[in-house]
């Protein structure tokens, strides 16, 4: 069967996309809050974006470990458990009372929560083929790259009727009505005859094998560093805007709306152009976009400046920046697995883990450098030009993509 007619159908790919949904709203629903949580708890903001950066640790983490979990009992059972778990961490971070628990629960939060992402990529690489695989997966991709920039949105309105407290627990309940719908709707779309058998060895045999390709192992570095580049800007965001430039909670949540509709653009491009040219065309192109514009952001700082009333020379740079980002979100992994015919969750997980491995790495280094509009565009020019140094290798080794 061609992948033009084999392809996952529409209300799944919804149901999906709800599940792919948890993982980045568990990242940044809650970034409105970073100066409240700094300030109730007594702590800098490099402590704070640090239990950002545990959930980012623990989905990287959880991504490998469920991802191969999904190749050996299927794809509806780990959801189920791991979304129930999640529920409750949740609560427990809702109830915690100091920095330390609060970085040790993110922690397993963002484990648990990585769950949806993995999977999802799983079922499509299950339920479709060829073309179909890299535009189904750009849809999904869409939720990864907008839920991170739309939930502070959604995070700044929460803020006017109740504390940062109020978030966690609207995480628990999205989680518990995710377990529900798995349950009464998810079909299972790994047989068990098509299941990896062999344990943890088995699994170990499977990583060996995809970290062996040396394509694909850079397909999933270039997926890693762009997504580094993303988060550094991510979560710097919250001082940057709300204390460099003035604004308000609410400003802010507005501002990341716009970029929400920015990255949207930019995944539906990709998802567009896949099958009318080549997959690295697309990335690279993208990618020069981006390193371009982190340059940009960079010379803002050191020319234009800093403050209330200068926001819009960064806002210049910084828009183009995201779309091109958006573009590359759902382009790496849809030529990654695509090259894929076995192992789908292990494949996933890899990409899965580089994404959010790097993007942990990444988060906290333009608060460590001081926090400034220059730092966070000095880190990005970094991972854009990593990530572009990498696809040209992988383009020169594989002419085909």
């Amino acid at each position: 069967m061609t992948g033009e007619a084999r392809r996952t159908s529409g209300p799944l790919v919804v149901l999906l996309g709800a599940l792919t949904a948890l993982g980045p709203l568990t990242i940044n629903l809650y970034l409105p809050a970073f100066p409240v949580i700094s300030r109730e708890f007594g702590v800098g903001q490099g402590e704070v974006q640090l239990t950002m950066t545990a959930a980012l640790v623990g989905i990287a983490i959880g991504q490998l470990v469920l991802g191969s979990v999904s190749d050996a009992a299927g794809r509806r059972a780990p959801l189920m458990v791991a979304y129930g778990g999640y529920a409750v961490v949740s609560l427990g971070i809702a109830a915690s009372g100091d920095v330390t628990l609060l970085l040790a629960l993110r922690l397993l939060q963002g484990l648990l929560g990585s769950a949806g992402m993995v999977i999802a990529l799983a079922v499509v690489r299950d339920t479709s083929e060829g073309i179909a695989v890299g535009r189904t997966i750009s849809r999904l991709m869409l939720v990864v790259g907008v839920a991170p920039v739309l939930a502070p949105a959604l995070g700044s309105q929460l803020l006017l009727v109740g504390s940062w407290r109020l978030l966690f627990v609207v995480l628990a309940a999205l989680a518990a009505v995710l377990v529900v719908l798995v349950a009464l709707v998810l079909p299972e779309s790994l047989p068990p005859e098509l299941r990896r058998r062999g344990g943890t060895r088995s699994a170990a045999r499977s990583y060996r094998t995809l970290l062996g390709d040396r394509t694909f192992l850079g397909l999933v570095l270039v997926a890693g560093l762009a997504m580094a580049g993303q988060f550094t800007y991510v979560t710097a965001s919250a001082f940057v805007f709300q204390e460099t430039y003035g604004l308000s909670a609410q400003q802010y949540g507005v501002l990341f709306g716009v970029c929400a509709v920015t990255v949207t653009l930019g995944t539906q491009v990709t998802g567009f152009l896949l099958g009318r040219a080549r997959g690295t065309r697309i990335a690279g192109v993208a990618l020069a976009v981006a390193l371009g514009g982190a340059v940009g952001i960079a010379v803002v700082a050191l020319t234009v400046g800093t403050g209330p009333g200068r926001l819009w020379a960064l806002l210049v740079v910084l828009l183009p920046t995201i779309g091109a980002i958006g573009m590359l979100i759902p382009a790496i992994p849809g030529i990654a697995l695509a090259r894929q015919t076995h192992d789908a969750g292990s494949a996933a997980a890899l990409i899965g883990a580089s994404q959010f491995g790097m993007a942990a790495l990444g988060a906290p280094l333009s608060g460590v450098l001081g926090g400034s509009v220059l730092a966070m565009g000095g880190v990005m020019v970094v991972a854009f030009a990593l990530a572009g140094a990498t696809l040209l290798a992988v383009a020169r080794r594989e002419r085909e993509l």
